[in-house]
């Protein structure tokens, strides 16, 4: 049996009932010293100098409705590669960006 996926936004999402509330401010309120954080492990300078750090990796930006001519034959190369050729146009325009900023 599939599960259905439910998406919310900051709009859509139900109020927080006083349990919720009174949970959050009881976990905001505890000091650092008593959070247990053996489950997460130590990371080590070397570790950290092989992690690859991308520009810009927690950021997302907006997303704009633009209206563009392609060539007929750019455009069914994009789609020939299946779905999500406006997401493929946009990776090819963004390193294309970010190699001339370079």
């Amino acid at each position: 049996m599939k599960k259905k996926m439910v998406r919310y936004t900051l709009e859509t999402l139900p109020p927080l009932t006083d349990a919720q509330r009174a949970n959050l401010k009881a976990l905001s309120a505890r000091p650092n010293h008593e959070i247990d954080t053996r489950d997460i492990p130590v990371l080590t300078g070397a570790e950290w100098a092989k992690t690859k750090r991308v520009r810009g990796h927690l950021y997302r930006p907006i997303k704009q409705i633009v209206t563009a001519r392609l060539d007929g034959d750019v455009l069914e190369w994009l789609k020939s590669h299946g779905r999500g050729y406006q997401s493929r146009m946009n990776a090819i325009l963004r390193r294309e960006m970010l190699s001339s900023i370079k």
